[in-house]
C-alpha cells in the first residue's frame, strides 16, 4: 500500500481514509487480518499512536473489528464497506466542488466538464 500523507492535514484521519480506501478497493478483503499497528506505522512513516487512533476510529465505524490478541480484521459486513466507499466518494465531490467554486466555475459548467471528461 502506498501511503500519501498531506502534511497540511491531520495525519490520523488520513491513515483511516487510506485504510478505508484499501478496504474499498479490495486490498484488504472482508475477514482479512490487517497488519499490526507497528507494521502500518513503519510502512506509513508515522507514530504507532497515530495508527492506533485511526484503528479505533475505524472500529467505532464498524469497518474493522478487534479480536483481542488475534489482531484486527476487516468487517465481513459488505454494506458497511460500501458505505465507507460512498462516504469517501462524497468527500472527494465536496472537495472538488469547493475547489471549482473558488475558480469561479458555475455548477452547470462543472457538470458539463464532468460529462466531457468521462472516458
Amino acid at each position: 500500500m502506498d501511503w500519501i500523507i498531506d502534511k497540511s492535514r491531520p495525519i490520523c484521519p488520513q491513515i483511516g481514509e487510506q485504510l478505508c480506501l484499501g478496504i474499498s478497493k479490495g486490498m484488504f478483503a472482508p475477514h482479512q487480518k490487517l497488519p499490526s499497528v507497528r507494521e502500518l506505522a513503519m510502512a506509513a512513516g508515522v507514530n504507532p499512536n497515530t495508527v492506533q487512533h485511526a484503528f479505533t476510529e475505524l472500529e467505532n465505524q464498524g469497518i474493522i473489528l478487534s479480536r483481542g490478541t488475534l489482531g484486527r480484521f476487516v468487517t465481513e459486513n459488505t454494506e458497511t464497506i460500501e458505505a465507507c466507499r460512498l462516504e469517501m466518494a462524497q468527500q472527494y465531490v465536496r472537495v472538488f466542488l469547493r475547489d471549482i467554486e473558488q475558480l469561479g466555475i458555475t455548477e452547470a459548467q462543472a457538470i458539463t466538464m464532468i460529462k466531457e471528461a468521462k472516458p
